[in-house]
């Protein structure tokens, strides 16, 4: 077996004016995730863990926010992506876990279908990746609804 480790972090502030997407789900809110792209902090914070356990870097150094082709990027076409890399090295998803941080809005009913996007996205078994929600209790600027978190844990095998 070759096992390896990633762990992936994003954070987004919330503005008034955008859509908020999270996980490839369109969520109503009054509010959607500021970024280049979509935003989406699911996505990223999964992108971000795969890379991390491939030893390459970040989501930014390989889908810059300072290159115009990827403004207003749908975020699960960019985690496609990143999952072409790993597989063509060989790699398979053994499991990942999600948690999405965020005051509001509240994310229950929508964790299913975001579970089934990402793991669509990464041409993964559903059951191989768990996605959960947890807010903070009012603490930090999470707390104040002033921008929602993901953190993502991977690990792959290509043995």
């Amino acid at each position: 077996m070759k096992l390896r480790i990633g762990q992936g972090f994003d954070a987004h502030p919330l503005e008034a004016g955008r859509k908020l997407m999270l996980g490839g789900v369109e969520i109503p809110h009054d509010r959607g995730l500021r970024g280049h792209s979509d935003a989406d902090v699911a996505a990223h914070a999964l992108a971000n863990a795969i890379l991390g356990a491939l030893g390459e870097g970040d989501l930014g150094r390989h889908f810059s926010d300072r290159d115009p082709q990827y403004k207003d990027a749908n975020s699960l076409e960019l985690l496609r992506g990143v999952w072409t890399l790993a597989s063509a090295r060989g790699f398979r998803l053994v499991n990942a876990d999600l948690t999405i941080i965020a005051q509001r809005p509240r994310l229950a009913e929508f964790l299913d279908q975001i579970r089934t996007n990402l793991a669509a996205a990464i041409d993964s078994e559903r059951e191989l990746i768990n996605v959960k929600a947890s807010s903070p209790e009012g603490l930090g600027a999470t707390g104040r609804s002033e921008g929602i978190i993901a953190l993502a844990a991977v690990l792959l095998d290509a043995g």
